[in-house]
């Protein structure tokens, strides 16, 4: 079992770098768009897997490896939390309260919209 959520947490974390990467690269700007985008991502496909494991059809294994090791390093509070840091400290306070609150709202909203997709 922890050689699944092991696997799945790396190839989470490189999908999640390489997608702000290519987010960054596209899309200019100081507020920290790829990590709410990736956020919001991983919490829609986590709030489908979450379903689909709770109606018992999605194979332990598989909730694992992409459940908890895919989405846990593929949505990133860490990053979150420095962000908002970043901003603080720039004294862009706005963007924070817009980015804590979008985040929360968005990214609960979408594991929502997910489990209710598969449900």
């Amino acid at each position: 079992m922890m050689w699944l959520i092991g696997i799945g947490g790396a190839l989470g974390a490189g999908s999640r770098y390489m997608a702000g990467s290519i987010i960054s690269k596209r899309i200019k700007s100081s507020f920290p768009l790829a990590t709410l985008l990736i956020n919001i991502a991983g919490s829609l496909f986590l709030g489908m897997l979450t379903s689909l494991h709770l109606n018992h059809q999605l194979m332990d294994w598989i909730w694992y490896l992409t459940g908890i090791g895919f989405c846990g390093a593929f949505t990133t509070f860490s990053t979150f939390g420095y962000e908002v840091i970043q901003l603080l400290n720039a004294k862009k306070l706005k963007d924070a309260v817009i980015y804590i609150l979008g985040s929360l709202f968005i990214c609960t909203f979408s594991s929502y919209i997910g489990i209710l997709l598969f449900n």
